[in-house]
């Protein structure tokens, strides 16, 4: 089970990183709730602001998973450039949360908005706090398996985690309020 030491009830949550690249690398920028309100994943949700399978440099994606939308089944979109790639250069990934929606976002550009009275066919569980974790996995069912010429050791190189809230938005005990900022690499 995961804890946090900083969560947040909506907001923008932007985070600025380069990517690895490689097969069976997956990077991933997601949240989880603080508190399992409506029981075990995925019953209480899970927010991925951008996953990316190492072997696609051009392409990330994002996913809600929750009661109805889970494992291979969640609301998702993907995102791509043709003449980019994300492994080469930073850039920004970000999720804008509230009670009526959710929206994603790849270099400001809002590519995949999902609204609560929308969803008909699963329970909207994103009203309570989430933390945020970034890591990269190796291997799985997401992006593959490593071969012989997958380079190690990867790693994310994250600029900055920005979290923002409305001036609305009431207290929330352990949120960090303005700018939460981290510079680092994280690796595999």
């Amino acid at each position: 089970l995961f804890r946090s030491l900083r969560y947040w009830l909506y907001g923008r949550f932007e985070i600025r990183a380069k990517l690895p690249t490689g097969r069976g690398t997956w990077p991933a920028i997601w949240m989880l709730p603080t508190d399992w309100e409506y029981g075990d994943w995925p019953k209480s949700g899970e927010i991925d602001i951008m996953e990316n399978k190492g072997y696609q440099p051009n392409i990330v994606s994002s996913a809600l998973h929750f009661p109805g939308h889970s494992g291979g089944n969640p609301i998702t979109q993907t995102f791509g450039y043709e003449n980019q790639r994300f492994d080469t250069d930073f850039h920004i990934f970000a999720v804008e949360w509230d009670e009526s929606q959710i929206d994603f976002f790849v270099d400001n550009v809002l590519y995949k908005r999902v609204k609560a009275v929308d969803v008909t066919d699963g329970e909207w569980v994103f009203d309570h706090p989430f933390f945020i974790i970034l890591n990269v996995a190796v291997g799985g069912t997401f992006g593959g398996n490593p071969t012989e010429d997958t380079v190690f050791p990867q790693s994310m190189y994250v600029d900055y985690v920005r979290v923002y809230r409305k001036s609305t938005s009431p207290e929330q005990p352990g949120a960090a309020g303005g700018d939460v900022s981290s510079n680092g690499t994280i690796g595999s």
